[in-house]
């Protein structure tokens, strides 16, 4: 077994936590200025929204499940070439992102909507009647009575996209992922791996609570 100097040890995993923080601040980031205008067009173009459009609701449903439908490990080899022209190179922190942006963004969009769709729809019958527009609907009504349901899918999404950092480390994505592979799994030291595994459970640990007070706070109707 081949164990690092404590030093080393000490370095090499505080900078791995570094990088999987911005890995997710960075990619959370995009998948919540992404998904949620997403979310929002499928909620406002559906049965009853206030800009129903039928055949554009099901594209845009087609295409969030055909990402949804495809396994991350698949979409972070396929994405490659799509994620050297956009950062330069296919590995490393930045080149992570670029994947794990893509495959969280359909599912926060659909977490999103789920949570938009339980606002009671006498609301935006009562915004209607008083003569708001369209936008005021959504800006007014939607995302104010959905904001805890938002922030309640952001939560779940953040959480996946700690997950996906980690597995992408299996193709040089950096991060604890990387980190467990080269010196947990490729050097057989058990310390490096319990300590990556500690590390994440910390993390998604932190990011729940605090997903889950932020919405309570915000949960007006309790």
């Amino acid at each position: 077994m081949f164990q690092l100097p404590f030093d080393a040890y000490a370095e090499v995993t505080v900078a791995a936590a570094w990088e999987t923080v911005q890995m997710v601040a960075a990619a959370g980031l995009l998948t919540l200025l992404l998904g949620l205008p997403i979310a929002i067009l499928l909620i406002a173009t559906g049965p009853g929204g206030v800009l129903e459009a039928p055949r554009l609701n099901r594209v845009v449903g087609a295409v969030i499940n055909a990402f949804r439908s495809t396994p991350f490990i698949i979409l972070l080899v396929a994405l490659i070439p799509i994620t050297r022209f956009l950062v330069g190179t296919s590995i490393g922190l930045w080149a992570a992102v670029v994947p794990i942006t893509v495959s969280a963004t359909p599912f926060f969009a659909r977490v999103a909507e789920v949570g938009l769709r339980e606002i009671d729809h006498g609301l935006i019958e009562a915004a209607e009647a008083m003569g708001a527009r369209r936008w005021q609907i959504i800006w007014h009504v939607l995302l104010p009575e959905g904001l805890p349901a938002i922030i309640g899918g952001f939560t779940v999404t953040l959480v996946s996209v700690t997950g996906m950092s980690a597995m992408a480390g299996v193709v040089g994505g950096g991060g604890l992922g990387d980190l467990a592979i080269r010196y947990g799994y490729q050097r057989f030291d058990t310390t490096v791996m319990i300590t990556v595994i500690a590390i994440l459970i910390a993390l998604v640990s932190i990011i729940q609570v605090s997903g889950d007070r932020l919405a309570r706070r915000l949960n007006h109707r309790k």
